[in-house]
């Protein structure tokens, strides 16, 4: 058995990947050929069997190891967690999906060989490198996305929304306490999180077409890598979760006022009826939105697991709830005709005390 130090670990975060692991396993070990290495699958509980069939393979191939995360869920968590669970001196990312070009982490290796470097990152953007088969508007919005990015870091990258890179487990280790770990892109926190810019190099590579597995690409993945953009900027003043908490309420908020109106002006019910269905549309929109959004780590999957969300938001908020509908009403018996501002001042009541509820109660347990 070969027990030569490591050189090498590579963090693969997967989620539904079953049908790549063997593959990406057998690719690697062409690649790395002469490198003594460990492939690291952090797996968020995927539903298809992509943690026991990681397990299968390290049951024969001990260069194979499985973190499988339940109740912890996100890309750049997962490999925060992947990265800091090796002794290799040198740890890359690489997606599960058989998208990034595994031929290039040997270069990687090497170029983190001189001591002035602290990271090598793969890119897409740089000459030699290519976006494969992207259409325009998936260029597009990888390029706006680029110049979002430059709000956030200290230099200058060509890929700041590359997920394949190679970094120095010394450096890894000391920014860890700094990084945010939201949304997917990993390097970005990385590069931002740095109290000084470091020296990296871009390599180029083609990224491959899909061949299996889900794309974890959609709007809740672009509306996270703006959250992770104001962490870098804002978190430290005002903490993202209670910022997106906040911004989810105040459109409930419009919610609220929509169906009160509509209600109260349009159908003529009585205004205290008309406030109760408004509260229950907005706690409604909230809880699907925040799960979404807000806590899209700890996000609750499945009818019965939404159902039994709902319910549990609607509890724990239930002082605000009250408090909501009794202020406004109140309000409004005093000052008749004053039908907005009453309600307007009930949800102000009322949106206290949801954060720190649901927090703790509702999403609290996904922790």
């Amino acid at each position: 058995m070969d027990l030569a130090p490591l050189d090498l670990a590579i963090v693969v975060p997967v989620f539904n990947e079953r049908e790549n692991v063997a593959t990406l396993v057998a690719r690697l070990d062409r690649a790395l050929d002469g490198l003594a290495w460990e492939a690291i699958f952090v797996d968020d509980d995927s539903p298809d069997g992509t943690a026991e069939a990681a397990r299968d393979l390290a049951r024969v191939d001990r260069r194979v190891r499985v973190i499988q995360r339940i109740g912890r869920r996100g890309l750049s968590s997962a490999c925060i967690e992947g990265m800091c669970a090796t002794a290799a001196p040198v740890v890359a990312v690489i997606d599960g999906d058989l998208q990034h070009d595994e031929t290039l982490l040997p270069a990687m290796v090497r170029a983190l060989a001189d001591p002035a470097l602290d990271l090598a990152i793969g890119s897409r953007f740089v000459a030699g490198g290519s976006t494969g088969e992207w259409d325009r508007d998936r260029v597009a919005k990888s390029a706006l996305a680029t110049r979002l990015s430059r709000y956030a870091m200290k230099t200058e990258l060509s890929d700041p929304m590359s997920g394949f890179f190679a970094i120095r487990s010394a450096v890894l280790r000391d920014l860890v306490p700094r990084l945010g770990g939201i949304g997917f892109k990993i390097l970005l926190d990385i590069m931002s999180a740095s109290p000084r810019p470091l020296a990296f190099v871009e390599l180029p590579y083609t990224f491959r077409t899909r061949a299996a597995g889900e794309s974890k690409l959609d709007h809740v993945v672009a509306m996270e890598y703006l959250i992770a953009l104001y962490d870098r900027r804002f978190g430290r003043v005002v903490p993202v979760r209670f910022a997106m908490f906040s911004a989810i309420g105040a459109i409930g908020t419009g919610v609220h006022m929509g169906v009160l109106s509509l209600g109260y002006v349009l159908l003529g019910w009585p205004f205290l009826a008309s406030q109760i269905v408004a509260t229950v549309a907005a706690l409604t929109f909230n809880f699907f939105l925040n799960n979404a959004l807000t806590y899209r780590d700890r996000r609750l999957r499945g009818w019965r697991a939404l159902v039994d969300g709902w319910v549990s938001f609607a509890l724990v908020c239930s002082v605000g709830a009250v408090a909501n509908v009794g202020v406004a009403a109140f309000l409004h018996d005093v000052r008749q005709g004053a039908w907005a501002a009453s309600a307007l001042l009930g949800v102000l009541v009322g949106a206290v005390w949801n954060y720190a509820l649901s927090s703790r109660f509702t999403w609290g347990r996904y922790r």
